[in-house]
């Protein structure tokens, strides 16, 4: 097992091995760019195979208590009535159900965590140099300070600094065509599980967040990824959402600020494998961002910490450990990103058909298998 390590990037993934490794034994310190850590405010769907993560990482708890956590969903019409709501399984296990949390909350939840376990956390610093030999990596920081570590660790996001350094030659992230917009708002009782909204100009769905709010999302096809300037964005978002009916219009009413509103365009990226050379290793979005067609961004990259810090522990060389990482992690991080993305073509293209959602919902049963 390695003695010391270092995570660049302080997300979900980057904070999950941050835990799982310290939990092992190793000395680990943690990095962020940001000086004051921040994530921005919109709430993030949490599939089941995040929730077993979450478990997995002791953390369900405080999931439930903080966010939303049920089972179950419902499928709605433009006008906002209901045409269908499976029945919900009996005391489902996590892995079958389903929730959200407000990214800030979610936050909040790790990054405490984090330095509960006595993780060093260093912020406002981004590596400005590596440098391996077969013992251990060579690490110069923006501040001038410099470290060595037998192992790196780029949880950067998706346009990670790391991948840059190690695979500079790699594709950079491709933008989909479609952007998303979340909406935060208050939750009325009724909204007591996820509602996807079916047949309308826009893929629309609600998710439960906490006792009292919801947060919204709206895919929009945006072929030209256009800018959108806050001055704009209430009365874009107002029209988008002026066909629904259901819990939207309160929405919808409820729309006055800018603030209220987070917009990003969809991009996606695969690294071939490896996902390491030398000690140095990508997780995460730095390795496998995808689009949120299946809600399990979060819920890989939780993966890729847990396992990692697994993996590590069954091996004595570095490089076996990192080889068994990546043979673990590819097809099943393949398998989220592609038909995230093939949704999303679908969805652009007006495939009325029922291939999207039997995809999403094969996939999603495929995924409940162990990581």
């Amino acid at each position: 097992m390695i003695a010391n390590a270092l995570i660049v990037g302080g997300g979900v993934g980057g904070m999950t091995a941050a835990i799982a490794l310290r939990r092992a034994g190793v000395d680990v310190t943690l990095i962020d760019a940001d000086p004051d850590w921040r994530v921005y405010g919109a709430g993030i769907s949490v599939t089941g195979i995040s929730l077993r993560a979450f478990d997995d990482l002791g953390i369900l708890d405080r999931i439930r208590a903080r966010g939303h956590v049920g089972a179950g969903m419902r499928g709605k019409t433009v006008a906002g009535q209901t045409v269908f709501e499976p029945p919900v399984p009996e005391n489902p296990r996590p892995v079958e159900q389903s929730g959200g949390i407000m990214r800030p909350v979610l936050h909040d939840i790790l990054s405490s965590i984090v330095r509960a376990e006595g993780v060093t956390v260093r912020l406002g610093v981004k590596v400005q140099a590596l440098v391996q030999d077969d013992d251990g990596v060579d690490v110069g920081f923006t501040d001038g300070s410099e470290g060595r570590y037998d192992l790196v660790v780029g949880a950067d996001g998706i346009f990670s600094q790391i991948r840059g350094m190690i695979f500079p030659d790699v594709p950079r992230p491709k933008f989909t065509g479609q952007g998303c917009w979340r909406v935060v708002a208050k939750r009325p009782p009724e909204v007591d599980r996820t509602e996807m909204y079916f047949g309308g100009p826009v893929k629309l769905g609600i998710n439960p967040v906490s006792a009292d709010e919801m947060y919204m999302f709206i895919l929009e096809h945006v072929p030209d990824n256009p800018f959108f300037a806050e001055a704009e964005m209430v009365s874009h978002v107002r029209a988008l959402l002026e066909p629904f009916g259901g819990a939207v219009p309160a929405v919808r009413e409820s729309l006055t600020d800018a603030a209220q509103i987070n917009y990003r365009p969809l991009e996606w990226l695969l690294l071939p494998k490896p996902w390491h050379q030398g000690r140095v290793v990508l997780i995460g979005d730095a390795a496998h961002a995808t689009t949120p067609h299946m809600a399990s961004g979060a819920g890989i990259a939780a993966e890729d910490g847990l396992v990692l810090a697994d993996e590590l522990k069954r091996h004595d060389a570095v490089a076996d450990a990192l080889d068994a990482f990546v043979e673990r992690r590819f097809e099943r991080a393949r398998l989220v990103v592609e038909n995230s993305v093939m949704i999303g073509d679908m969805e652009m293209a007006g495939d009325m058909s029922n291939k999207g959602p039997t995809m999403l919902g094969a996939t999603m049963h495929q995924l409940q298998q162990p990581y």
